[in-house]
């Protein structure tokens, strides 16, 4: 691998890590005064495993990125822009959801979330097919994470 490849490569996992992370500074305190006031659904996994999920999630997120910019495809901006729409809405979610604890709002933005990022994935598939499979497990967390929101909503009505 070329040297300037790694350093790329570093970039675009880098990109959506240190977003999230700079996402949880700001969302601290919200998860933790909030959530713990909610009625949560049985199926509602410990918040000891968001950080480990969103960690791997976000590197596989970043590579495929990588894979989708270092393409020789001319016709890339528009699914590196539904990239960027996508970390976009995916770092604006939380602070809806926690620090404005506006439960609806939160669960029509993640809608929002799930259909840009199904496009996203549809259109990585016709430059790089590895790129977009990347971003199944992403997808799968996203959709759990919109029938946590939706449980939520309904629960805390």
């Amino acid at each position: 691998m070329k040297k300037n490849n790694f350093k790329t490569i570093i970039i675009a996992i880098l990109i959506p890590l240190v977003g999230g992370f700079i996402i949880s500074i700001f969302t601290r305190n919200g998860v933790h005064n909030y959530i713990e006031n909610l009625i949560k659904p049985s199926f509602a996994p410990s918040k000891v495993l968001f950080p480990i999920v969103w960690t791997i999630l976000y590197i596989l997120m970043g590579y495929s990125s990588y894979l989708i910019s270092d393409s020789m495809v001319c016709d890339k901006t528009s699914c590196l822009l539904l990239y960027g729409l996508n970390l976009f809405l995916n770092f604006m979610w939380p602070l809806i959801f926690f620090n404005l604890e506006a439960r609806l709002f939160a669960l029509l933005f993640i809608i929002l979330l799930d259909i840009v990022v199904l496009i996203m994935i549809y259109c990585f598939y016709g430059i790089n097919r590895k790129a977009a499979i990347l971003n199944i497990p992403y997808f799968i967390w996203l959709i759990y994470a919109t029938i946590l929101n939706f449980s939520v909503y309904i629960l805390n009505r």
